[in-house]
């Protein structure tokens, strides 16, 4: 299948990290967290996948108000949220960062409460973005996980402190984070994506990407 876009990496780290959910949502915007939901519900076809951003055959009939309703229920245990700003206690900021304004916190405080499993994603690893401490807090509670462009971490809640688990390269991780963390003893490369996660993928994910998130689809895989 030859070389593999970092997009098709996160893609599938994602997915890995829904093993055993139920229903997922995700935010306008996603094309990452998308593709890796779309890649789950292959191997589990009763994955739920919801997606605001669909053009047709929106899910949400009622918009945002069905999605918090929904989460208020029980009935989403997967959602993803980033920020501006991300810190080391696990508050984002979708607000004000760095004297400019952001369209917002709109409902990040009610889901990341309400929603069981929480994953925080950002492509961007930078000290601007990932922080000692957020400018705004729109929202702060208990990540399953933090994952970047550059590396994947886990939440410890007892601590209260983000954990290296793995590195997507050979970037010095701890020179581009602007918060203290701690490292997995079992700290590794992340695994690449197998034969079969590439070629389902680009056969079938990709498809189904093109149709919301067109931009994406045809800069990562060509489709027009």
């Amino acid at each position: 299948m030859g070389p593999y876009a970092p997009e098709e990496l996160l893609a599938c780290v994602i997915a890995r990290l829904l093993a055993g959910a139920r229903h997922a949502a995700i935010g306008a915007s996603s094309p990452i967290p998308a593709s890796g939901c779309f890649l789950r519900r292959i191997s589990d076809p009763s994955f739920r996948v919801s997606l605001q951003q669909r053009r047709a055959h929106n899910p949400f009939t009622e918009g945002s108000r069905e999605l918090f309703d929904l989460a208020g229920q029980g009935r989403i245990d997967v959602f993803f949220l980033g920020g501006a700003q991300i810190d080391g206690a696990a508050n984002i900021n979708l607000v004000r960062a760095e004297g400019r304004r952001f369209p917002g916190s709109f409902g990040a405080a009610y889901m990341y409460r309400a929603v069981p499993r929480v994953i925080l994603f950002r492509e961007e690893h930078s000290k601007r973005v990932l922080v000692p401490k957020v400018e705004f807090v729109s929202a702060a509670g208990d990540p399953q996980a933090l994952l970047t462009g550059k590396a994947l971490f886990s939440w410890q809640k007892d601590r209260r402190r983000f954990r290296l688990e793995s590195f997507h390269s050979e970037d010095d991780i701890r020179a581009s984070t602007g918060f203290e963390y701690d490292v997995s003893p079992s700290l590794k490369r992340t695994p690449a994506p197998s034969e079969e996660e590439l070629q389902l993928i680009r056969t079938r994910v990709a498809p189904e990407i093109a149709r919301d998130y067109p931009d994406f689809a045809k800069r990562v895989w060509g489709i027009n």
